[in-house]
Formats: C-alpha cells, sequence, structure tokens
C-alpha cells in the first residue's frame, strides 16, 4: 500500500493544472495552512464530497497504566476526528475496474441456492 505525500501532492496539482511546480506547491500549502488554522481557532472544516475534521474536547479522567496496573489522571485536551462523507465512503468501497468473475460474484450475492442434501 503506497503513502501519499506532500511532495506527491504539489506533483499532482503541477500535472492537473496550468500551474508551475512553485505554484503548485505555494497552493497546497495555503490550503493545509488555512485548514490548520481553522482548526486550531475549534472549527469544523467540512470538505464537501470528501468530509468534515472535528475537534472534540475531552475531559480529564482516570486511566490505568496497561503494563503496570496502576491508576494515573489522563489530562483535558482537544483531539481530531476526521469523518468521511458518504459520497466518499461509496468512492473507497467501489472497485475500480470489476473484473467478469466479481460481476459474477456481485450477481450470486443476490441470489440464493437451496442446495440438494
Amino acid at each position: 500500500m503506497a503513502t501519499v505525500k506532500r511532495d506527491d501532492l504539489y506533483e499532482a496539482v503541477y500535472q492537473k493544472s496550468r500551474l508551475s511546480r512553485a505554484e503548485s506547491v505555494r497552493l497546497v500549502e495555503s490550503v493545509f495552512k488555512e485548514i490548520s488554522e481553522c482548526l486550531e481557532r475549534g472549527e469544523t472544516v467540512k470538505l464537501s464530497s470528501f468530509g468534515s475534521f472535528v475537534v472534540r474536547n475531552k475531559g480529564q479522567r482516570m486511566g490505568c497504566n496497561p503494563k503496570t496496573g496502576e491508576k494515573a489522571v489522563v489530562s483535558a485536551r482537544r483531539v481530531l476526528v476526521f469523518k468521511p462523507s458518504d459520497i466518499l465512503k461509496l468512492r473507497i468501497n467501489i472497485p475500480a475496474s470489476p473484473s467478469p468473475q466479481d460481476e459474477g460474484q456481485a450477481f450470486m450475492r443476490g441470489v440464493s441456492v437451496d442446495c440438494p442434501s
């Protein structure tokens, strides 16, 4: 499984737009900066057809060290949660190009067959 890095995003923007490489880098960085600043302020960032980044506040609680079993206080903090859109969920679950065998299996999923005993 491949990991997409910043440089990969810069290159993709460069390849799919008429921007120079330097302009592509500035564009990607400015998008990341704006998203980060919104999240730092505690705002929700909604990206249509992609998903939402939500900052949640978690209160202080009692926890336990899994190695020693000793109880410890877990301090209050903010956490970042990503909620994918329904469109993105559908897109990641659709095979890129189904083979004839996949199509047959998809057909058979909806068919009930009684086998003789």
